[in-house]
């Protein structure tokens, strides 16, 4: 059995109905990318009614005013590089307590200089998109062909200004075999955190093909294998940590493998995993454990003009910070606090034994079905009859 001092998930300590964990700001929807599986239709110019820099300092008083736990603040877009007061809002956030990261498109405006600048106002973490193992597939689903390079580049400049790097990728059926490749890339750059997003059919990202629920299932159980060379996040994959209960729950005498037959994808991924790490000596460590937050429940976004959602994926505003706070719009809203409560989930999502600590993907159920409530078409799971939870 695994370390019973070990928890397979990590639960928050803190009331995800009072307050979040963390907060995605889309401080513009400006950026100078064409990125094939982008949500959020970005445009090449600032719409003239996004948050003000007071209407941001606002914001982000009232994200500090939540008090000890503080929200974690991530600065998104489009590209928030096209902001010029980005540090000062930065700047602003630090200033308050809030712990402040940033999630540029590899632009020319993305400089040393800049990456100096802000994080001499208080910037700790920067995520980039790695979303192919080579430049051909990572410049085609960017549009903008050199910009693998200039991402490897960006992101030795992020690591050496002093920043903690996370690597997002976004993977789907045609790009999934990428993963090992990508994954020996993500260790050779000193990643911090390797968040691999699943892709959801919303914005662009209707065009592209994604992962059917059983493929999905062989690329989390692979993700959990090589959990223990980086922090891995799988982003509208909440059954990650239904995952890692399940094979926690494993007893020693039993192989994983035996527990959970492996498909021929896993298979594949296993195989390429070993190529491209042939006569490496990655460093190993204690696998860190999927955190319990789901959109609404520990989560939020606010977009570019000010409305409130549960997820950027999940497009159902839930209120504006124009016309009420973000604090009572986090802890009053109808929607979000229908996603706090898991006994109203449709389909097997409702039955799960596992739905109090993962919930499924909401965005996933909203773009398929129209119902954020609805169960999630891209988890393969199949509740047992006894649907009482057993968390370790």
């Amino acid at each position: 059995m695994t370390d019973t001092h070990v928890r397979p998930i990590r639960l928050l300590h803190h009331d995800t109905a009072e307050r979040p964990f963390i907060v995605i700001w889309e401080v513009t929807r400006a950026c100078q990318l064409v990125c094939t599986h982008c949500r959020a239709d970005a445009i090449r110019t600032r719409n003239p009614f996004e948050l003000s820099t007071d209407q941001g300092r606002k914001l982000l008083d009232d994200l500090a005013a939540f008090g000890t736990p503080r929200p974690l603040v991530v600065l998104t877009g489009g590209d928030p590089f096209e902001r010029p007061d980005l540090p000062e809002l930065v700047a602003h956030g630090t200033g308050l307590g809030l712990s402040m990261a940033l999630s540029p498109s590899v632009t020319p405006r993305l400089t040393r200089e800049v990456l100096v600048e802000l994080h001499d106002a208080g910037a700790k973490a920067i995520s980039l998109s790695l979303d192919g193992a080579s430049a051909a597939t990572h410049d085609a689903f960017r549009g903008v062909d050199g910009v693998f390079d200039d991402t490897m580049i960006a992101a030795k400049m992020v690591r050496e200004v002093g920043y903690r790097l996370q690597i997002n990728t976004t993977v789907t059926r045609d790009t999934v075999h990428e993963l090992p490749g990508i994954l020996k890339t993500v260790l050779e750059l000193g990643t911090t955190l390797w968040s691999v997003f699943f892709l959801v059919p919303t914005g662009r990202g209707k065009l592209l093909n994604a992962l059917t629920a059983d493929e999905e299932e062989e690329v989390l159980h692979w993700l959990h294998d090589v959990s223990d060379l980086v922090a891995i996040k799988a982003t509208e994959a909440a059954h990650y940590r239904r995952i890692a209960i399940q094979r926690a729950d494993v007893d020693d005498s039993t192989d994983l493998d035996t527990a959970f037959p492996v498909g021929p994808l896993r298979a594949s991924l296993r195989e390429a995993t070993d190529e491209v790490l042939t006569g490496e000596e990655p460093r190993r460590r204690r696998p860190r454990a999927p955190l319990d937050v789901n959109s609404g429940r520990g989560f939020a976004f606010v977009d570019h003009v000010g409305l409130v959602y549960p997820s950027g994926f999940l497009p159902v505003s839930v209120g504006s910070v124009h016309e009420q706070p973000f604090s009572e719009i986090y802890r009053e809203a109808q929607l979000l606090q229908e996603l706090r409560t898991p006994d109203l989930f449709g389909g097997r999502c409702g039955h799960c034994e596992f739905r109090a600590v993962c919930g499924g993907s909401r965005s996933h159920a909203y773009a398929v079905t129209g119902d954020p409530l609805a169960e999630d078409p891209s988890c393969a799971y199949q509740p047992s009859s006894d649907s009482v939870l057993a968390v370790q």
